[in-house]
């Protein structure tokens, strides 16, 4: 697929800004060996919120879904921003962006207790950026710039 210049930069200039964003978040969390999910799993709100307390309740699935959260928050970011394994990655952060939004779903009638900055109706922060990584997934960019390009020209044809 052929891009403009502008269209190249900002679809790239796109893949690293989300990139640094879910690196930082999962090595903030990483990091800390205090951190863990508990506390927003207590505060989700709508329909699945059943599946979150039972996530927060229970020590072992709790551990897991730290590990697992942290992890792949730092991969995903990882990824992204090497332009090394972009479609995986962008698939896994839209899964991750999607658990976040059915956690904490924007619908009116549902308060929670930690602050939101901004008010949203359906269309939230976290619903953005997923859709973002739609974007980055059907306008690909590593094969041109990222690491992609460099180990797709290594292989012999």
């Amino acid at each position: 697929m052929e891009y403009s210049k502008g269209q190249l930069i900002s679809l790239v200039l796109l893949r690293l800004a989300i990139g640094w964003h879910f690196f930082y978040e999962g090595m903030v969390k990483v990091l800390n060996p205090a951190w863990t999910a508990k506390a927003y799993l207590l505060d989700s709100g709508g329909f699945a919120k059943p599946f979150f307390d039972w996530i927060a309740f229970n020590p072992s699935l709790l551990a897991i879904s730290d590990f697992v959260n942290a992890w792949a928050l730092t991969l995903v970011g990882f990824f992204l921003l090497l332009g090394w394994w972009v479609r995986p990655a962008a698939i896994a952060g839209m899964l991750l962006l999607g658990m976040y939004y059915l956690s904490h779903p924007p619908f009116p009638g549902i308060e929670y207790l930690f602050p939101i900055d901004g008010n949203y109706f359906i269309i939230d922060k976290t619903m953005v950026e997923l859709l973002a990584l739609g974007v980055l997934l059907s306008f690909p960019t590593s094969h041109i710039i990222g690491l992609e390009r460099l180990f797709k020209k290594s292989k012999p044809s």
